[in-house]
């Protein structure tokens, strides 16, 4: 038996047959399933049957967040650090 990396929720794994990056979301070990997240934020239910005959790596988390937000434009990917400009909203807030 080859030696497999075990399930642990918030791990990530790459999956070497179809190079797919992934997540462990769940584990029911009642059902015996294991939920993952791929990055582009699908969601797979696969059984513990299934896991072991997988070929797979530890993955580092990904840096890039947007993933499951392929539709984002540029400009809604602001930088959390960079302090939100309140003056426009001052003026509303004065008047209450």
């Amino acid at each position: 038996m080859k030696n497999h990396p075990t399930p642990a929720i918030g791990k990530w794994f790459l999956d070497n047959a179809d190079g797919q990056l992934f997540e462990i979301v769940a584990i029911d070990e009642n059902d015996e399933t294991i939920d993952i997240q791929y990055f582009d934020g699908a969601i797979e239910e696969l059984d513990v049957d299934l896991w072991d005959e997988m070929e797979l790596t530890s993955a580092a988390a990904p840096e890039d967040w947007s993933g499951p937000f392929d539709d984002l434009e540029a400009d809604d990917m602001a930088d959390p650090d960079t302090p939100v400009d309140t003056s426009e909203f001052a003026q509303y807030i004065n008047k209450m």
